[in-house]
């Protein structure tokens, strides 16, 4: 399926839900299209993000080590950043609202040692409350719409530990009431969802930049800290 297909099918799987009062079921209908070999997952590519590569990398050549510390995944997928994470050392958790995607996370990788599981980010279990050294998420927000967008913002900051970390990945806007046309996802985070997303927590490092993309496309990657 072109790139373009893969992008409009997600987009109408998208709309529909949104349509229908429930702004997150698409999720499940397009990783069990792609189950059945009838759809493919756009962001599906295998690899792990490359701006969440870039920076476990950038502090010295020994780069991020999650030795001794938790890290929590976001709307995981099917594990490629999990499993980066895990490879960098961290006792990695990683969640989807989509079972289908966590089955085939728990596939693809038969022998891994991160822990799947299927979860909601606005009901998460109360044990992951202030639990992890590092919380990431990546471009799982930017696809919602509505009331449940806040939501989802609000909720990421959550199960951040004492002296741990938020790491926000998505694309930028620097509009602050950007129209947004339902059947158009995904969406770019404003300055004022990313504040949101922070939450409580103290900006540590805040980046606006553009991609090597074509077209080139503005992002954010934010890093937030909760001191203690």
């Amino acid at each position: 399926m072109p790139p373009d297909e893969e992008r409009a099918r997600a987009r109408q799987l998208s709309a529909e839900s949104v349509a229908a009062g429930d702004a997150t079921g698409w999720f499940e209908r397009l990783y069990a299209e792609a189950e059945a070999g009838v759809s493919v997952v756009p962001w599906a590519d295998g690899l792990p993000d490359p701006h969440l590569v870039e920076w476990a990398e950038r502090d010295g050549s020994a780069g991020l080590d999650g030795a001794g510390r938790r890290a929590l995944v976001v709307g995981c997928g099917l594990g490629y950043d999990a499993e980066f994470l895990a490879g960098r050392g961290f006792a990695v958790t990683a969640f989807d609202l989509a079972p289908t995607a966590i089955a085939g996370a728990r596939r693809l990788y038969p022998d891994s040692i991160v822990d799947y599981q299927t979860a909601d980010l606005l009901d998460l279990p109360a044990a992951w409350a202030g639990a992890f050294d590092l919380v990431m998420e990546a471009y799982t927000v930017q696809p919602l719409y509505g009331p449940v967008r806040r939501r989802a913002l609000a909720a990421l900051h959550g199960p951040v530990a004492p002296g741990g970390s938020l790491l926000v990945l998505s694309r930028a806007t620097e509009e602050d009431h950007p129209v947004r046309d339902p059947a158009m996802m995904p969406w770019p985070l404003t300055p004022a969802e990313l504040t949101l997303a922070g939450g409580p927590l103290r900006a540590h490092r805040i980046e606006k930049y553009t991609d090597d993309q074509d077209p080139p496309r503005l992002r954010w990657r934010a890093e937030f800290r909760r001191d203690g």
